[in-house]
């Protein structure tokens, strides 16, 4: 076995003897990883604190086969976020973010990308110049991206007719706009007759997750108001409800 060095949030630990514990982590380098930290029960440790909730660590692994646990060797504290333990609402954002990469990731299945997402928006959760609830839906899109769920806003997702820009908007009649889960984005006004589970987009909205799916998102902080960010959290409960079949146990505290 040879050693790797990573660059890793902490998801999750769970005892698993008297001194040892489980830790998942999400990795730079490697994505998902489950480590067995001997000794990470101790006061004093190889580990110390590094193996608390939500802290960005260094560590040493020793990556063991497909199926079983690799050895966590090492870890030391990069980074914490103050702010999340100041601010409820924060917290609860990033305890959601936590259980997406956990329950929703294939171990040793490596996104960079999203991991320095995750972690600029762990820093930014409380910011007063940053809306938390905006933030996590940013968040929440560049996760769909990477892990190929990003929803289908330029057309409709049933017949892949192209929406014109003057009939996004329309909320009532055939040209209103609506976005079904099942169908994994916008589907046009001929194509949701019958059609259940639908849920009205208005154009607020639309150009709202425009924003948020651009490549720089911080105009999103100071364009997308209240109601835009109510209608969209909708959305993305109501969708990501769908794709994992269940609700998140965290969903609840981020409101509708």
């Amino acid at each position: 076995m040879s050693s790797e060095k990573a660059t890793a949030l902490v998801l999750r630990t769970t005892d698993y003897s008297e001194t040892s514990r489980i830790a998942t982590l999400w990795t730079r380098e490697f994505g998902k990883v489950r480590a067995l930290a001997k000794g990470g029960r101790r006061l004093r440790s190889n580990f110390e604190s590094a193996l608390d909730l939500l802290t960005v660590a260094s560590i040493v692994l020793l990556r063991k086969s497909s199926g079983s646990l690799d050895l966590l060797v090492e870890a030391r504290v990069l980074e914490r976020f103050p702010r999340l333990a100041r601010d409820l609402k924060a917290l609860y954002a990033a305890y959601y973010l936590a259980e997406l990469l956990g329950d929703w990731t294939q171990e040793n299945d490596p996104h960079p990308l999203l991991f320095d997402e995750a972690v600029d928006a762990l820093r930014t959760f409380g910011s007063p110049d940053v809306p938390t609830a905006t933030r996590l839906l940013r968040f929440e899109t560049v996760l769909l991206r990477e892990l190929g769920y990003a929803p289908q806003m330029e057309m409709c997702a049933v017949c892949r007719t192209p929406i014109p820009s003057s009939r996004r908007g329309e909320t009532t009649g055939e040209n209103r706009m609506a976005f079904s889960p099942a169908a994994g984005g916008l589907v046009c006004g001929e194509c949701q007759s019958g059609r259940r589970g639908l849920i009205p987009v208005t154009r607020s909205a639309w150009e709202a997750l425009r924003l948020l799916e651009s490549e720089d998102a911080s105009e999103a902080w100071k364009r997308i108001g209240e109601a835009e960010q109510k209608e969209l959290r909708g959305l993305f409960n109501q969708y990501i409800c769908y794709l994992l079949g269940r609700r998140p146990r965290t969903m609840r505290y981020l409101g509708e």
